[in-house]
């Protein structure tokens, strides 16, 4: 199997940048695109645990669109083939920081390549105590 070939992970790393903007600027409706339109389609959150499409797009169109701006660490894509792709991240908001896992397949729906998230996961990172004086 071919790890990385260069063109797919460009096309995955774009893909994963497209997201990223439909996130943080709450594009309710290119995220529903982004994601494999399935009742198999998972994402587990940090307090929920969704399955199926319809119930990932029951959260996004309730959650609030305030606070999404964060910053990405140590971001990794790895790609397998051409149609299969992992994409690893840190992230950090003001109040907050934690990981988020995606794993991209190309389909054959149409748009973005055919790429669609078929399973994500989030969470939290603990977060450090005050430094007391």
């Amino acid at each position: 199997m071919d790890i990385n070939l260069p063109d797919v992970h460009a096309e995955v790393s774009a893909i994963f940048a497209l997201y990223e903007q439909a996130l943080t600027s709450n594009d309710v409706t290119l995220l529903d695109q982004l994601f494999w339109d399935s009742p198999h389609t998972v994402r587990y959150g940090v307090g929920e645990n969704l399955v199926g499409i319809e119930a990932i797009r029951a959260f996004r169109n309730a959650r609030s669109p305030v606070g999404l701006a964060r910053e990405l660490r140590h971001t990794v894509i790895t790609t397998f083939g051409r149609d299969v792709a992992t994409a690893m991240t840190e992230f950090a908001r003001p109040a907050a920081s934690g990981r988020q896992s995606q794993t991209w397949v190309r389909t054959a729906a149409p748009g973005h390549g055919g790429w669609r998230v078929v399973a994500a996961h989030v969470s939290l990172l603990p977060q450090p105590a005050p430094i007391q004086p």
